[in-house]
């Protein structure tokens, strides 16, 4: 009989694990190996969630290269795909706590922005008590070195980055179930939130904040009591050193740099190189880290493609006017003539936009930068031949583009205004070139049009109405 009921119980302890293997269940995890925390949250919903994801994943692995001594969590929603949950655990050593959204009573408020609908889900936040301190990150933020001292901070510490506004994309708490609950009643109960964002909430959750002292680590690696500001150093404002093009902030450490802002110009969009130089910065801790495999096959396809388009323009030289008729009627004829004009511009439009839209977003951005000219180059050569069209003219903005390339990108600049005018001046002077290219494009299409007879010209006879008669 007790050999059964040790069988029995040896089964049940079996079976046991192996649901917790496949379910992964919140009572069957692990225990943390570190006391404290760097935490970020994941949640889907919004036009940028892959890049998002790209983008955590680049700030766990570059914690992980500082060696930090403490656990990298995820407070990822329920509805973040399975796959993105396996690469953070697996490949990125991340420990993932799936939860329920938060539900945001602000998102009727007059000046609520839709894509902070979900920001709240940062409070779980204060629910990891499984750790002494968690250090809550957002993900665009790019640590320069270990900032591990932030876990001796007390129970909450932030970094005014606005002189009277704590910022909420990085600062330290300690978890507690208490507050936690505390703050889910406040939401219930409506306390006021000026954005309806996490940042309004927390901001007016700690109103003292700008009255505390400023936190320095203690030399005995102890833990304070207390809420303390955050010197600027742990949290700098990219804008700061856009200003001079390179960091002035005395106090405290230069750890960490946030990128508050648009949020079509985060450091990882190929595209804000070079309206935003630190991110070549992001990109070269992507490169070591990440990499780029995802979308490189994307990126040679593209390559592929566009180089084919180039060829195939330069052997087959398609004229659309051979391909048209004569028409006897002259409203008819001065409709066809002013949607042929039409039809070019907005090709030429269409080969300078098309690529912004194909190219992979988080691709490095000398790479991205180089595909699109080649894109739109090879998309131009594509009017150019079918219109007949002189090709200076048509590559008047890619000439401009690679201009403002390089006198953005230009190193010895003083200071971000002398920058700033430069660009300007360069954009004055240019204004001039593009308009008189849009001339010559208007006055080639009229000399291509009578050169090929697909118009009459003024005074000529009319042929007789039947119908259309083909030029070729």
């Amino acid at each position: 009989m007790q050999r059964c009921n040790a069988s029995f119980w040896t089964y049940v302890l079996f079976f046991s694990f192996a649901l917790c293997f496949l379910f992964s269940s919140p009572a069957c995890e692990a225990k943390p190996q570190h006391k404290n925390a760097y935490a970020t949250m994941m949640y889907m919903g919004t036009p940028r969630d892959y890049e998002f994801y790209v983008a955590i994943r680049v700030l766990l692995k570059s914690l992980a290269s500082l060696d930090v001594q403490a656990d990298l969590v995820v407070i990822a929603s329920i509805d973040v795909p399975l796959r993105w949950v396996r690469a953070l655990e697996r490949e990125d050593g991340a420990k993932v706590v799936r939860v329920e959204n938060m539900d945001n009573p602000y998102k009727h408020q007059v000046n609520f922005d839709k894509r902070f609908k979900l920001t709240l889900n940062k409070l779980y936040a204060w629910s990891l008590v499984d750790y002494d301190r968690v250090v809550m990150l957002d993900a665009d933020n790019l640590f320069l070195q270990n900032t591990d001292e932030l876990f001796q901070c007390g129970q909450f510490c932030a970094v005014f980055i606005n002189p009277c506004i704590f910022h909420t994309g990085l600062f330290v708490l300690q978890p507690s179930l208490a507050v936690f609950k505390d703050m889910v009643h406040e939401l219930e109960s409506g306390r006021e939130n000026p954005d309806g964002a996490d940042q309004g909430f927390i901001s007016s959750y700690f109103p003292e904040l700008l009255d505390r002292p400023l936190f320095h680590p203690p030399p005995n690696e102890t833990k304070l009591d207390g809420t303390y500001r955050l010197p600027l150093g742990y949290q700098m404002d990219a804008s700061y050193y856009y200003l001079k093009l390179r960091w002035s902030i005395p106090c405290g450490p230069n750890s960490v740099i946030t990128f508050p802002g648009a949020p079509w110009l985060k450091p990882w969009y190929w595209w804000s190189w070079p309206v935003l130089p630190l991110g070549l910065q992001w990109h070269e801790q992507r490169r070591q880290t990440l990499g780029y495999g995802a979308e490189m096959a994307v990126t040679l396809i593209q390559s592929a493609i566009y180089i084919g388009i180039i060829a195939m323009t330069r052997l087959a030289r398609p004229s659309l006017s051979k391909l048209c008729y004569r028409r006897s009627d002259n409203k008819s004829i001065n409709l066809m003539q002013n949607s042929l004009k039409l039809v070019a511009f907005w090709c030429i439009f269409a080969a300078y936009v098309t690529p912004f839209f194909t190219i992979p977003h988080t691709v490095h951005p000398l790479l991205g930068w180089a595909l699109y000219l080649l894109g739109s180059f090879s998309l131009c050569s594509i009017a150019i031949n079918a219109f007949v069209l002189p090709m200076i003219p048509v590559l008047v903005p890619w000439l401009g583009t690679v201009g403002v390339l390089l006198v953005m990108a230009f190193p010895w600049y003083p200071d971000g205004v002398v920058r700033a005018l430069c660009v300007f001046a360069y954009a004055f002077c240019c204004a001039p070139l593009l308009w008189v290219s849009i001339v010559r494009i208007m006055g080639a299409l009229q000399q291509t049009l009578e050169r090929e007879a697909f118009l009459p010209r003024l005074g000529e006879s009319s042929p007789p109405s039947g119908g259309f008669n083909k030029l070729y």
